[in-house]
């Protein structure tokens, strides 16, 4: 899987303009994508109650509608306060889904891959950024920061842990820079 680094989503989520509606939507939408590592489906089916601010984490229902709870941090919390104060502003009646496009209705599948590809051109990111980035960036972060693989595999939701397995690759990846960073002979 392609893989961003920090300072490349950091990047991302900093060229959003913040001074209008669409991109205070778009900064919560793309901080809450790297915050918890959510496959798209399950973003965009994300219900208003579904954010419990108060206690920073996030509901996500899987399509086979198992049930989890994500830790979220301060960024996407930040984020997510500010979008919640004009969401009802731009949500048609009705639409109770926390992320609308802005014509009011549900943000679709088509439109955060849009969301994704504007925000990564516009940083300057060369690789394939598609809307599985965020998510395997997120896991491969965690796990070079000192999270247990089986932790990671709750918040992404895999019932098998041979599919987190995958980013231990990665892993390897982050001591060989630690290793070419720090000794004097690398």
């Amino acid at each position: 899987p392609e893989i961003l680094t920090v300072e490349e989503v950091d990047k991302i989520i900093k060229i959003v303009d913040k001074d209008c509606n669409k991109g205070i939507r778009d900064n919560a939408l793309l901080e809450l994508m790297y915050a918890t590592g959510m496959k798209v489906s399950e973003i965009i089916s994300l219900q208003v109650e579904d954010i419990n601010l108060e206690l920073s984490y996030v509901r996500c229902h899987d399509n086979k509608n198992y049930e989890r709870l994500i830790p979220i941090g301060r960024s996407a919390e930040a984020a997510l306060k500010e979008y919640l104060s004009i969401r009802d502003m731009i949500a048609a009646a009705g639409v109770h889904n926390l992320f609308v496009n802005l014509n009011g209705n549900k943000l679709t599948r088509q439109g955060v891959w849009r969301i994704v590809k504007e925000y990564s051109h516009k940083a300057g990111i060369k690789k394939d950024v598609n809307l599985n980035t965020f998510r395997h960036s997120f896991a491969v972060h965690l796990l070079q920061n000192g999270a247990e693989l089986k932790a990671i595999q709750t918040m992404l939701g895999h019932s098998d842990i041979s599919s987190t397995q995958v980013y231990r690759q990665f892993q390897d990846v982050g001591i060989k820079n630690e290793y070419k960073k720090a000794h004097p002979r690398a």
